[in-house]
């Protein structure tokens, strides 16, 4: 079942009106929408794709929260666009929002923490920020970290094959070239834009982003396809997780154990493939 994959953020919003025809002409195309949306339910771009979702009276949409960082946002959503080539329906790929999210290991590399509101930061950190030269890591997920950019100092990473995406020029991002990159044994280094949110999102302009991330989508179909599923009773999709993200309904009794994500093995899994699926549209 054809889905799309897209990702909600202030900058990226159209006049109320044409992203009503557009979700509606999207909907009409490829059947369900898969919305990632910010965190916070004031935020604007997520009070407006709920204002579209009631326009349209239409439970194909389904908007996911997520306090992702911009770019690990970015990657989610090019997973996610990779696994609708597979024959995993809307209601397991909403839910895979949520589980590879988990896979993500995601911060910056600052000029300066003065501003930073997303990890917490000590009296001592921010008057050292204070002085120019210096460097800051930040992790902002899965768990907090930061400290001086110091070569003998690096948060901890993944325990699995990874390769690790870089965006920005604000700093020199050798501490992330070098010695991260080195201790979290990234097997491949990938230069991308930098998402337009950032600078707000990490409270500087001069920063370098990056995210390890799983880019094999056969690695991704394995997460995913080992968690247990269930039928949602209302709008009967195949769901995982507690909750049908389409239509809110909570899944059914779990008494029975449940299978839980596996670590990544690094071995290519053969997905199966649907050719006739029409390219997945941003």
């Amino acid at each position: 079942m054809p889905s799309v994959i897209t990702v909600t953020t202030d900058d990226l919003a159209l006049p109320l009106e044409e992203q009503v025809m557009r979700t509606s002409a999207a909907l009409d195309a490829y059947g369900h929408i898969v919305a990632l949306a910010p965190p916070e339910p004031t935020d604007p771009a997520r009070r407006r794709m709920h204002t579209v979702r009631s326009a349209l009276e239409a439970d194909r949409i389904a908007i996911v929260p997520t306090a992702l960082p911009p770019l690990a946002l970015a990657l989610l959503g090019e997973q996610l666009r990779q696994l609708t080539g597979t024959d995993l329906g809307p209601g397991v790929l909403a839910g895979a929002a949520r589980l590879l999210s988990y896979y993500l290991h995601s911060g910056a590399l600052l000029g300066s923490v003065a501003k930073l509101d997303r990890v917490p930061v000590g009296v001592g950190v921010h008057v050292k920020s204070l002085v120019p030269g210096r460097h800051f890591a930040v992790l902002a997920h899965p768990e907090p970290y930061l400290g001086e950019a110091d070569p003998a100092n690096v948060p901890p990473g993944p325990g699995y094959q990874t390769q690790l995406a870089v965006a920005g020029k604000g700093v020199d991002p050798a501490w992330i070239t070098g010695p991260l990159a080195t201790a979290w044994r990234s097997q491949h280094l990938r230069e991308v834009p930098l998402p337009t949110d950032s600078a707000r999102w990490w409270g500087t302009s001069r920063l370098v982003e990056f995210t390890a991330y799983i880019a094999d989508v056969g690695m991704l179909y394995q997460l995913v396809t080992s968690v247990r599923r269930d039928t949602c009773t209302w709008c009967g999709l195949e769901a995982i997780g507690d909750q049908c993200l389409f239509c809110a309904t909570r899944l059914g009794d779990r008494t029975a154990p449940a299978k839980h994500a596996a670590a990544p093995t690094g071995r290519a899994i053969e997905t199966p493939r649907r050719p006739q699926l029409e390219p997945h549209k941003r």
